[in-house]
């Protein structure tokens, strides 16, 4: 991932506590407020820099936002990717990406609220944007990982690869929503019971129970 791409060399040049104040203020803005609302002053002070440093680092707001967009990407894509070149089976590729999102979820969860808050943002500007750049890689590596059973044999072949990789996402997606919104958390608790948050195990099993009966033979 070139985070290069929407940041100034000078962004690399700072110190690494400093670029991370600077992500997590962002990130904080961003997701509670949303890209419309964010306020640049409102990051520069929670970040204890100056406004003008952060333009030092982006040329604007967008740029800033895509950056901090790339960095949540980049916080899965290592473990997606050494998953899809495993041989391992589905079901245990899925029991690693689900016990992952319980984690990641809990413990980076104004990443998962931007990633609510970018998906739900009425910005025709940003959405054939967004949707690319945060779904064509999960897109290709779940739709890779089907094939690879299929010809393991432990994928049913009537399936199709891409429509199962798209419901997959979106089982993934709605359980990353519901460990780290207050929406989705309390959705959560109503459809399944009220300590569900505290039940990972019994969430692993279910969801692969779920999966198990749609993909295998």
């Amino acid at each position: 991932m070139d985070l290069q791409k929407h940041h100034k060399a000078t962004f690399d040049n700072i110190s690494a506590e400093k670029r991370e104040r600077i992500i997590r203020a962002a990130t904080m803005e961003f997701a509670m407020r949303g890209f419309e609302n964010a306020n640049i002053n409102n990051i520069a002070k929670k970040a204890d820099v100056s406004v003008g440093s952060l333009y030092k680092y982006f040329d604007n707001k967008q740029d800033m936002f895509l950056t901090i967009i790339h960095y949540s990407i980049a916080s899965m894509e290592e473990l997606l990717n050494n998953l899809a070149q495993s041989d391992e089976d589905i079901l245990l590729k899925v029991d690693k990406i689900i016990r992952t999102i319980q984690k990641s979820s809990k413990e980076n969860d104004l990443l998962v609220k931007l990633y609510n808050v970018m998906t739900s943002e009425n910005n025709p500007r940003f959405a054939s944007q967004f949707a690319y750049e945060m779904e064509s890689m999960t897109a290709r590596i779940y739709r890779v990982a089907i094939e690879q059973g299929k010809k393991a044999g432990d994928v049913r072949e009537d399936i199709d690869s891409a429509f199962a990789a798209y419901l997959l996402d979106n089982i993934f997606m709605n359980l990353q929503f519901s460990y780290a919104c207050d929406y989705y958390k309390e959705r959560f608790k109503i459809y399944t019971g009220g300590d569900i948050l505290n039940r990972d195990d019994f969430v692993v099993e279910q969801c692969l129970k779920f999966i198990k009966s749609a993909l295998k033979k």
